[in-house]
């Protein structure tokens, strides 16, 4: 440990200390660089790694190394964990802190980086040192993204974003994809070019769009995720909101003697009717054209008391609506075909009876005697 740090000494500047309290000298590196050079440059919005090399001119107890980045408006601190420190011993410490991001109208810039190293009796302020800060080669920001509170099913909507160059360089062919995973949901649109400084006379380094989305009409009610991802050749950025959809309402409703199913899209749709034994249906498979209605019959084949569902699915298998049928098996057999036609016939057969019966009890009557006459 003593060779290692002797060299560091001898490799890297040594930071001039404020006071010989803890220390009297120390070493600092941030992301691997010396800092004494004051050439150091690191990027905005990042999370750099800071390590503090010294020697303990004193021992002291409760010691803790802050670390702070101090920006025009907006300063960052981190502070180590407690430790202890003894005369004449060695000691590192590393710490990570982000880099406040204030580049707005340039590409770079400076901040000031400060030290302190401090203990319950001693404490060493390492000389203040300045870094050079630069923006990101390539970044996007998403200033807003606005979309409709409520949508309705089958409606079109509207996502206006605002976007802005954070980056280094300019942006050129800038694309925007649109995409609701949840309902297969995905669009494209082609943005355009953002340069890094808007100078002006020249372009912008913000635009704002507005697109439009579909929702499909069989979107069932709930909360949806939409991304927005904008990207080009050089970068990708996404960042997602919540839509809440109202989907349409029911499309099966029950009538007297079956159902009826409407379709409330604008083109045709083909729905599967699935009934419990014994029930039947006069169709399995009913295609309704948009905008119109079919209706099917349901016909309880059932004796006594009878309970049985009918559900309705999409061309894509998935429910649509399940309805339930209660009734008894007078009910139903008052409306049977075959049952009136047997009563028809047995007082047909009635009829014929009592006629009959009539016939054969009936006696006939006696023929006319004449006598002979003998003149």
């Amino acid at each position: 440990m003593v060779s290692f740090v002797a060299i560091a000494m001898a490799l890297f500047l040594v930071a001039t200390v404020s006071a010989l309290d803890i220390t009297d000298e120390a070493v600092i590196t941030v992301n691997g660089m010396n800092i004494i050079n004051d050439d150091v440059s690191v990027v905005a919005g990042e999370t750099i790694t800071v390590k503090v090399y010294f020697i303990a001119n004193e021992s002291d107890t409760d010691v803790t190394v802050t670390v702070e980045i101090e920006g025009d408006k907006i300063d960052t601190e981190v502070e180590s964990e407690v430790f202890d420190v003894e005369n004449g011993s060695q000691y590192r410490k590393v710490l990570n802190i982000k880099v406040p991001y204030e580049l707005k109208d340039k590409v770079s810039g400076e901040v000031t980086l400060n030290i302190k190293i401090e203990g319950r009796e001693h404490e060493t302020e390492i000389l203040p040192v300045t870094l050079n800060v630069q923006r990101p080669s390539y970044n996007i920001d998403f200033k807003s993204i606005n979309v409709a509170k409520n949508v309705e099913a089958g409606e079109k909507f509207s996502v206006d974003i605002f976007l802005k160059n954070t980056g280094y360089n300019d942006l050129d062919d800038l694309f925007v994809t649109a995409r609701i995973s949840a309902l297969d949901l995905e669009q494209r649109f082609y943005f355009g070019d953002l340069v890094a400084i808007e100078v002006e006379d020249d372009d912008e380094d913000t635009l704002s769009e507005r697109f439009y989305l579909t929702v499909p009409y069989d979107a069932l009610t709930g909360a949806y995720t939409l991304e927005v991802e904008v990207s080009n050749e050089d970068t990708v950025l996404s960042k997602t909101v919540t839509v809440e959809i109202n989907g349409l309402p029911s499309q099966v409703f029950k009538t007297e003697n079956g159902l009826m199913i409407i379709n409330p899209t604008d083109k045709i749709a083909v729905y599967t009717v699935v009934v419990e034994s014994p029930a039947s249906v006069s169709r399995n498979v009913v295609s309704v054209e948009a905008g119109k209605s079919e209706t099917i019959i349901v016909t309880p084949n059932a004796e006594g008391e009878y309970n049985f569902d009918v559900s309705v699915l999409n061309a894509d298998g998935e429910l649509v609506s399940t309805v339930t049928f209660t009734g008894s098996e007078e009910a139903s057999q008052l409306a049977s075909p075959i049952v009136i036609l047997t009563v028809i016939l047995a007082i047909i057969f009635l009829v014929l009876l009592v006629v009959l019966i009539v016939l054969v009890t009936k006696k006939p009557e006696k023929a006319e005697e004449f006598g002979e006459s003998y003149y």
